[in-house]
């Protein structure tokens, strides 16, 4: 299920990527609403396309980092497509919501969640007891005051 997971994924990479070049054909066209604003949504279209990409070569070689970004992807193309089917774009939607299903599903899947774990560290048996400390003795008693020539307590001066 781990490699349903992954190619779900680079799917998903695969029409953001191509959805990017569309962006990039209606802005150069004069097609885009304002050339510059397609230009920066073409942009950040094709770097969350290589993320997807990474994402899904993560999961494609067992990388535990994966799980979250997986997940949250699937996640994010559900609502998507809920956005899609709510706006009457059932093409466009139903396809979404049944890959991002999917790939819940694979990396959901018994399997997936065990390769996918990270390794867990072996807790100490018992954790090391302070040594004792000594119990203190009786204090020693003050060093004596220096006294001054008259007999009377030194000032700071004459010390």
């Amino acid at each position: 299920m781990l490699r349903v997971a992954a190619v779900v994924q680079a799917l998903e990479a695969i029409a953001l990527c191509a959805a990017a070049v569309a962006q990039v054909v209606e802005t150069v066209t004069g097609r885009s609403y304002q050339a510059s604003n397609g230009a920066a949504l073409a942009v950040v279209e094709f770097i969350t396309a290589a993320l997807f990409a990474a994402i899904a070569s993560g999961i494609a070689r067992v990388r535990p980092w994966t799980r979250t970004p997986g997940i949250m992807t699937q996640l994010g193309c559900g609502l998507l497509a809920i956005v899609f089917l709510q706006a009457h774009r059932a093409g466009w939607g139903l396809p979404i919501l049944v890959l991002a299903a999917i790939g819940l599903a694979g990396l959901f899947a018994p399997a997936s969640l065990k390769a996918l774990a990270r390794p867990r560290t072996p807790e100490p048996a018992e954790p090391p007891k302070p040594e004792p400390r000594p119990k203190p003795g009786p204090r020693p008693k003050p060093a004596p005051r220096p006294k001054a020539a008259n007999g009377g307590p030194a000032r700071r001066s004459e010390r």
